[in-house]
């Protein structure tokens, strides 16, 4: 019993270690958003400063965040619906009346996001200007789509396989089309693996910095383009890039931390028959 309770007592430590490690940059940046500047940059690091406000009122004097805000979750929250709306019925077909080339044709899928994003920016771009996309909600909920959908295709394959096919064969055999199976009973029995799915699908396109600075200027410019103002030819100001990259952040963390039980349910989904 005495081993037991060391082995517990080890493991719990080393986990919050590893823990403390993960979140250690994000607390950084966070202590670092409420000092001036001299003090982000001293040498060594101070850790006991005078707190300052002045990095925020500086950045909601310069830009408008709720704008990049409101992009950043119609961007997010579009592309991910247009993916569960395209994806949902493909992975359908491919898992329950699979071919010799439906593993291929997963694989071929996956192969693109080996692909290096920016091999294929100039086409994108190129696109977005002839059909005025460029700096777009619907420009940028296209590109996201794109980037998330052979993601989202595998996952929902994967959650759509653990449902027993003798479910879907009686509601064939009552008479069911495969509409209504899709809609009526795979989607229902599959909802913890598509709500997870949609987690993931919404963090990807919040974090996504690649595209949305080479693709947007004003209009639809998310909160990643908002960090990235910051960065200026005169030189990076810490404390105010840490105060931006803070406001950028904590709504998403925020949204993680609510809904991780329902994240966790979906991607163990399955896991235990």
């Amino acid at each position: 019993m005495q081993a037991k309770a060391r082995d517990k007592a080890l493991m719990t430590v080393l986990g919050w270690g590893v823990a403390f490690l993960v979140f250690f940059p994000v607390l950084w940046m966070a202590l670092a958003s409420f000092k001036t500047e001299l003090d982000a940059v001293a040498t060594p690091p101070k850790i006991l400063f005078h707190p300052t406000l002045e990095n925020y009122v500086t950045i909601n004097e310069r830009s408008d965040y709720l704008k990049f805000f409101i992009n950043s979750v119609v961007e997010s929250v579009g592309a991910t619906l247009v993916c569960l709306l395209l994806a949902a019925p493909a992975a359908y077909a491919m898992a329950f009346f699979p071919t010799r080339k439906t593993k291929d044709i997963l694989m071929w899928m996956l192969s693109t996001k080996m692909m290096p994003a920016v091999g294929v920016l100039v086409p994108i771009y190129l696109i977005g200007i002839r059909t005025h996309l460029l700096d777009t909600w619907a420009g940028m909920i296209i590109v996201f789509s794109l980037m998330n959908l052979p993601i989202v295709v595998w996952m929902l394959y994967s959650f759509f396989r653990e449902v027993p096919k003798e479910i879907l064969e009686a509601a064939r055999m009552d008479g069911a089309t495969p509409r209504q199976q899709l809609i009526e009973l795979l989607l229902p029995l599959s909802l913890p693996g598509i709500f997870s799915t949609a987690l993931l699908s919404i963090i990807i396109c919040w974090n996504e910095a690649f595209w949305s600075i080479n693709l947007t200027a004003a209009n639809s410019a998310p909160l990643t383009q908002f960090i990235a103002s910051f960065s200026s030819p005169e030189g990076l100001f810490w404390a105010k890039l840490s105060a931006a990259s803070l406001l950028a952040i904590a709504p998403i963390l925020v949204f993680g931390w609510l809904t991780q039980k329902q994240l966790v349910r979906g991607l163990t989904f399955g896991a235990v028959k």
